[in-house]
């Protein structure tokens, strides 16, 4: 299942907020997709968590905890609040 949704995720074809933050989207987007694995307690050995914390900052990772652990709290005014100079296709 996750890997479905990596997959979908991973075809998305916005690259600004890897941009925003300097980089590659696929390098972008494995940050992310590690941080959440990371999460739930799958951590991989070849792989260097320091990237986590350079490519996504403190309240993109607050939001991505906040939406994946706790899907519940996640309301529309959170979602409109979180990075407002990106549409709203760009933050799905």
């Amino acid at each position: 299942l996750l890997d479905e949704k990596f997959r979908m995720v991973d075809g998305l074809q916005s690259s600004a907020m890897a941009k925003r933050q300097g980089c590659e989207p696929s390098v972008f987007k494995r940050g992310i997709w590690n941080y959440i694995h990371c999460m739930f307690g799958i951590r991989y050995d070849d792989y260097d968590y320091a990237e986590v914390n350079q490519l996504l900052e403190r309240m993109l990772k607050v939001y991505i905890k906040t939406v994946t652990c706790y899907p519940e709290k996640t309301n529309s005014e959170m979602f409109d609040r979180f990075w407002k100079q990106f549409k709203h296709s760009e933050k799905v």
